[in-house]
């Protein structure tokens, strides 16, 4: 049971930190008030997910390879939804890669 809570959690963690990004990078490009809102919008996203990160006791440096892993999954769904973004063969095979290395660091013992 740890291990999908530790896992949820990190997934929750990617989600919050690509989507904090997302909302800073959306105020970048609007005008007017929008901006003001969209930009503190993803500075409080952004807080959350730094408490999120370091509240739990946990060995983040040998979980790093499961939550870049994840971040980049993270990043690919978001870039898909909110900016209509899709994969390219480029992103595909450099992902496959960032997710081979982050399942490499987290089982091999």
């Amino acid at each position: 049971m740890q291990t999908i809570w530790l896992m949820a959690l990190l997934l929750i963690a990617a989600f919050l930190e690509v989507g904090g990004d997302a909302l800073v990078r959306t105020g970048l490009h609007t005008a007017g008030l929008g901006r003001v809102g969209f930009i503190s919008a993803g500075a409080l996203v952004l807080l959350i997910y730094g408490i999120t990160v370091n509240l739990p006791d946990w060995d983040f440096g040998r979980l790093m390879g499961v939550y870049v892993a994840l971040f980049f999954i993270a990043a690919q769904v978001v870039a898909y939804f909110a900016f209509g973004q899709t994969l390219t063969l480029p992103v595909c095979i450099g992902g496959l890669l960032i997710v081979s290395g982050g399942v490499l660091m987290t089982v091999w013992r």
